[in-house]
């Protein structure tokens, strides 16, 4: 079985008693070296905290003595360090390496590596992207991350739903708002053309492709015959929006299941946001309290009120009442037919009902084609999942199941329905009640974390402009 050459970091300050012939690797964060003594702040990656390194100068020198060694050692750097585990007579910390030769892996110049000991704005951070998660800061936001991600599967896995890869090039607009990245490799310089119109028969793929914005729509397929499903990757809009709530390329959690409604959506939704968020309570104490102390205070109560609370449920016409007859003066007035902004998303949240709500019951032209029509003929069944101080974090229906009802809102909306021949064959053949949603993966991170920025929850992020890294 394969084991790691060195015992984390993490291992190491969780030992229950003192350890003999360790060895121990990972990067400098500071270094104090005085006359007899020298002192290494040594971190890995596995955790928050720092292991100690103490170094008795008064020892066996290595070759090169331990002044030259220790000069060569600064910020950055990476070291071997073997030696004994002992109690830390030092407060704040239990254990501390007492090391009995150093090696230098690889030296850090501390002229020019860019991560002293000071604070860095997440806006310097950005341009770093490729050193950022050497800080506390991205270094909990990716094990945070990671524990979401595992959990997900874990989640839907434990149901028994199937993860289903679906495509990254796609001809099919799941969302008809035709925000996306085209794929071609008709040469730009010298394009075809065919009656004045660009000829995409000589296209890679024959007609007009573009990346995904979704895997819903192949998603329901592999639904309507293997019951339940969860896709679980990265989606694509072209959308030239310089906020700190959106990306060109991010990662997508969606579900797609047979044989339940509406009601049967917004209980999995509900479930699935307690599972991971108790997941993350439980694993990342240290990293949630990092959160909760420096980026953003009461988001661990937040969490915490999400996974104990019932979810509220209200219709979109009880939501408009509610805010209608509130008193509250908001930015964007509210009326019955227009999609809820942020700031009524949260009121209901925050003050109305002081947990999660999920509405239900949106007006159609608001809401995608794919959704179940209501009989009233003016809503549809779509839910949004709204949570305290960010508003919405699901969007999900129930989907038009009914051929002849298909075909129609596609009609009204002007859309082809030979393009979606095969979705709509789903519905010729077995056609069966079935919903499902969609999480944004770097809101859900953005949202248990507390970061301000959506750039500062992906490791590398696509905006408009910046393809870096």
């Amino acid at each position: 079985m394969f084991q790691t050459p060195y015992p984390s970091v993490a291992s190491l300050l969780a030992s229950e008693t003192p350890r003999q012939g360790i060895k121990a690797a990972g990067w400098v964060r500071t270094k104090r070296d005085g006359k007899e003594t020298a002192f290494l702040e040594l971190n890995d990656g596995s955790t928050q905290g720092n292991l100690q390194v103490v170094i008795d100068k008064t020892q066996t020198p290595p070759a090169e003595g331990w002044d030259p060694l220790l000069a060569s050692i600064g910020t950055g750097a990476s070291v071997e360090v073997a030696g004994s585990l002992k109690e830390s007579p030092a407060a704040g910390q239990k254990w501390e390496l007492s090391a009995m030769s150093v090696v230098l892996l690889g030296a850090a110049d501390a002229e020019t590596y860019p991560l002293q000991k000071k604070k860095h704005s997440l806006e310097f951070l950005r341009e770093i992207a490729h050193l950022r998660a050497r800080t506390n800061t991205f270094g909990a936001v990716a094990r945070v991350r990671n524990t979401l991600s595992f959990a997900t599967h874990e989640y839907f896995q434990k149901l028994g739903f199937y993860y289903v890869n679906t495509p990254i090039v796609t001809a099919s607009d799941a969302e008809g708002a035709g925000q996306m990245f085209q794929v071609t490799t008709l040469p730009l310089d010298n394009v075809p053309r065919a009656g004045g119109a660009v000829d995409y028969t000589k296209d890679f793929f024959g007609k007009k492709s573009h990346l995904t914005v979704s895997g819903q729509l192949n998603g329901e397929a592999y639904a309507t015959a293997l019951g339940g499903v969860y896709t679980f990757g990265p989606t694509f809009r072209a959308e030239n929006s310089n906020t700190t709530r959106h990306l060109a390329e991010f990662w997508m959690i969606e579900p797609e299941v047979s044989f339940i409604d509406i009601h049967g959506n917004m209980d999995l939704a509900e479930d699935f946001l307690k599972f991971v968020f108790a997941r993350v309570l439980e694993r990342n104490p240290e990293e949630m309290a990092f959160f909760n102390q420096w980026v953003e205070k009461g988001v661990v109560e937040t969490l915490q009120t999400v996974v104990r609370k019932p979810f509220a449920r209200i219709t979109y016409s009880e939501a408009v009442e509610i805010l209608t007859k509130s008193g509250q003066k908001f930015e964007f007035p509210i009326y019955w037919g227009i999609d809820l902004q942020s700031e009524h998303e949260r009121y209901l949240t925050d003050v109305v009902y002081q947990g999660p709500v999920i509405v239900t019951g949106y007006p159609k032209e608001i809401k995608a084609f794919y959704m179940k029509l209501n009989d009233d003929g003016k809503t549809v069944r779509a839910m949004d999942v709204l949570v305290p101080r960010l508003g919405e974090i699901i969007g999900g229906s129930q989907r038009e199941e009914d051929l002849v009802a298909l075909e129609q809102r596609l009609g009204e909306l002007g859309m082809n329905p030979e393009d979606y021949r095969w979705y709509l064959d789903l519905r010729r053949f077995g056609t069966v009640v079935h919903s499902g949603f969609g999480l944004g993966f770097e809101r859900l991170v953005q949202y248990v974390t507390g970061m301000g920025n959506i750039r500062d929850v992906i490791p590398f992020p696509r905006t408009a402009g910046n393809a870096d890294f």
